[in-house]
């Protein structure tokens, strides 16, 4: 099993295309102001935005795998985007900077290597 696509939902679809676009998504279907879909930077997952009137709560969190955190977030912010935190380490052995965006929906850019499958506290037994 993979996980490919993750939907999240927008409650201004014109900012939050401009913003996925603006932290290096590939627009690649827009329908009828309600729907849109994107390409990952890298790899072949897709991630979309669904208009809908209101986006609550702290909901989940949506993590974006990048090379360099660091570089990530000032191209980031170079397109006048506001990080809320970082880029900084964590004490899970991973860099992260956090997000939202227009919806309100958090974002994580994080690096974690090897430590996100294989922390030194992984469960004993599990290749």
């Amino acid at each position: 099993m993979r996980l490919n696509q993750v939907t999240v939902g927008a409650t201004d679809f014109e900012a939050s295309v401009r913003f996925y676009c603006d932290l290096g998504l590939r627009l690649i279907v827009s329908s009828r102001g309600e729907y849109a879909r994107f390409e990952m930077p890298e790899g072949d997952a897709t991630f979309s935005i669904h208009l809908q009137s209101d986006v609550s709560g702290d909901g989940p969190i949506i993590y974006f795998e990048v090379d360099d955190v660091d570089a990530a977030a000032a191209r980031f912010t170079a397109q006048g985007g506001t990080l809320e935190s970082g880029p900084e380490d964590q004490r899970w052995l991973w860099r992260e900077a956090r997000l939202r965006d227009p919806a309100g929906n958090q974002l994580c850019l994080f690096q974690a290597g090897s430590n996100r499958r294989f922390p030194p506290w992984r469960i004993k037994g599990h290749p």
